[in-house]
């Protein structure tokens, strides 16, 4: 009686447990291994409600997402120049940004669950730096598919 009570209490442990979501640290830094004003990584791959936790080495970043780089009905978000933690639960690409340090090419990319990156995407309107990094950003995950 007793290993059927156990039994039916760990297959209801088992069935009821939330999935385990994961957190990544991305490093808003001043200069890193791609040079001035970066994200690293500059690119990861989440499952649906991950989490991303946006770490300041110095206190004038933040993280943004950015207008036409995000999943249709996504409303976007603007943390403040601090840490922020941000839980992507819609599948698609969200393109990142330092606002502050847009121009200067501070972004990066985010993959969420299974997603087609869009030509359009692709084209999305940022400033020249920024493209030059969305670029190499694109480049990479082009030969990485390729690779498979």
């Amino acid at each position: 009686m007793r290993a059927r009570i156990a039994t039916t209490l760990i297959a209801f442990g088992l069935t009821t447990a939330p999935a385990l979501a994961e957190t990544i640290e991305v490093r808003m830094l001043n200069r890193g291994e791609n040079g001035s004003m970066v994200f690293e990584p500059d690119y990861v791959e989440l499952k649906p409600g991950d989490s991303v936790k946006f770490r300041v080495g110095h206190k004038s970043h933040n993280a943004a997402s950015i207008d036409g780089m995000v999943p249709e009905d996504y409303a976007g978000f603007k943390g403040q120049i601090n840490e922020i933690e941000v839980t992507f639960d819609m599948p698609g690409f969200y393109g990142i940004k330092c606002s502050p340090h847009f121009a200067m090419g501070m972004v990066m990319l985010i993959k969420v669950g299974e997603a087609d990156l869009t030509e359009a995407f692709r084209k999305a309107e940022v400033p020249g730096r920024a493209r030059g990094r969305f670029d190499a950003i694109f480049a990479r995950m082009d030969q990485a598919k390729a690779a498979q």
